[in-house]
This record gives structure tokens, sequence and C-alpha cells, in this order.
């Protein structure tokens, strides 16, 4: 995933998400199916931290205050969302990165339900009843 509006600092990789089947509406393994993804960078610092594995609902119920995976301008990425005014807004949790305004909700294409650290057990959180 790319970053937006990042501040000057050292180069970051850029890893794309490929898809794994002929669904170009949902560009995700499967309609329906959960998928992980692994956190990169700052942006969602403190709640997300570079290294932990997110688990991605693709038909999940995205809500003021959901973490979700969108895509953008053709860039896939990972905030939070927000409510703003008659629209919604995608927000980084470090404040060093710029939100994007988006007037819908088509831009959403996953809720993130889970997220664990590598290796440990106890580092699991669900953000779901």
């Amino acid at each position: 995933m790319s970053r937006r509006g990042e501040a000057m600092g050292p180069a970051r990789r850029s890893i794309p998400i490929q898809l794994q089947g002929g669904d170009a509406e949902l560009e995700s393994c499967a309609a329906a199916e959960p998928f992980a993804l692994m956190v990169l960078g700052d942006s969602m610092e403190p709640e997300f931290v570079e290294g932990e594995v997110i688990l991605i609902e693709p038909e999940g119920l995205a809500t003021d205050g959901s973490f979700v995976l969108a895509k953008l301008d053709d860039e896939w990425i990972f905030r939070q969302l927000v409510r703003h005014g008659a629209g919604w807004r995608l927000q980084a949790l470090n404040s060093e990165y710029p939100a994007a305004d988006i007037p819908g909700l088509d831009a959403v294409k996953g809720v993130v339900i889970q997220k664990s650290r590598p290796g440990t057990r106890r580092a699991t959180k669900r953000y779901v009843d």
C-alpha cells in the first residue's frame, strides 16, 4: 500500500495487492471470504503497528469509526472511516498523514475485524461484536 501525502523521510516500498480471482468489482480473494494483510508503515499507529496482521471482511459493515481497507485514486489505503459532514473521511491515526474525504462508501472494500501480532497468541484484538 502506498501512502498519500507522506512527509519526507526514508524511502518506503509499495506492496501491490494481487487479484486472486476474476471478481473485478471487489478486487479481493473472493466476494465473501475474509483475507489477511500485514500492516506496513506507521500511518495507523498507535493502534496498528508495522508487522501486525489484520483480518479484512470484504462484506463487513462499515460504520463511523471502523477501520477499513479502501481503494482511492487507484491506490489501496488502510484508514479509519469517520463521518464528516454529509460525506465520509478516511483518517490516518498518525496525525502526520492527511485525511481523504470521500462522498460515499463505494471506496470501502473491506472492514478490519481482527488484528494479531505474529508469534503471540495474547496479542489478538477483535473489532466486531
